[in-house]
């Protein structure tokens, strides 16, 4: 069980599983996260990209308006999961269904701003379960209580709230204590790394974006981090 209300979970994994989703899919990037990963999902379209590159999904999940029959027919049927509400994302379909210490997600950043958007206020909704999405520019994700990185110095560092957090930082080179952080409010985009990165939040809701170069260092964080959120009240 997934451990927020009745939701199953379709895959239970030891280690990072990848998530293929529907939009804008870099190939490179993808091999990158299905190198990395162990089982892979299809987020309904994203089903499609890995057959027709001859990967077989070991799941696809969503409302399948996406999937076109020709490729559902190619799949075991038991491994096609059709969740019919309209109240979620093909996304959150998938996450909250997938049990993993890291979800490596590809094609939900890119062209589409409504997309993303919306891929971003369920990484916020779902602190508890680790997930880093990766595009041909940038890797984003919702920071752990503590996040511990060495990236180079000068590195583009973002942080970006979506709810009202503070916290306090060591490698920033304008650090973030003191600061109360709101997505109508103060942000921390465009940030630079001085020195091995430490920051502690005081809550959940705020994401962090890097380049894409820094796909390896920040899987290898999240995937070391001690401390986790919590599910947040329903």
């Amino acid at each position: 069980m997934t451990g927020r209300g009745l939701i199953q979970s379709v895959i239970e994994s030891a280690g990072p599983v990848a998530l293929i989703g529907g939009g804008e899919v870099p190939g490179a990037v993808a091999e990158r996260v299905l190198a990395m990963a162990g089982p892979v999902v299809g987020a309904d379209g994203g089903g499609e990209w890995l057959l027709r590159r001859g990967r077989m999904p070991d799941a696809v999940i969503g409302d399948m308006d996406s999937l076109a029959p020709r490729w559902a027919r190619r799949m075991p049927p038991e491994r096609l999961h059709r969740i019919a509400e309209q109240e979620s994302t093909d996304f959150e379909k998938c996450l909250t269904r997938i049990d993993a210490p890291l979800v490596l997600g590809v094609g939900f950043l890119g062209a589409r701003a409504d997309h993303m958007l919306a891929a971003f206020s369920v990484l916020a909704r779902f602190p508890d379960r680790p997930c880093l999405l990766a595009g041909a520019e940038d890797v984003v994700f919702h920071a752990p209580p503590r996040l511990q990185l060495t990236l180079g110095r000068g590195d583009r560092f973002s942080l970006y709230p979506m709810r009202r957090v503070s916290g306090r930082s060591t490698g920033l080179e304008w650090p973030i204590d003191g600061l109360a952080f709101a997505p109508d409010a103060r942000i921390g985009t465009s940030n630079r790394v001085s020195g091995p990165v430490d920051l502690h939040f005081d809550g959940p809701g705020m994401l962090v974006i890097l380049p894409a170069a820094a796909l390896a260092d920040a899987a290898a964080a999240l995937l070391g981090s001690a401390a986790k959120w919590p599910a947040l009240a329903e």
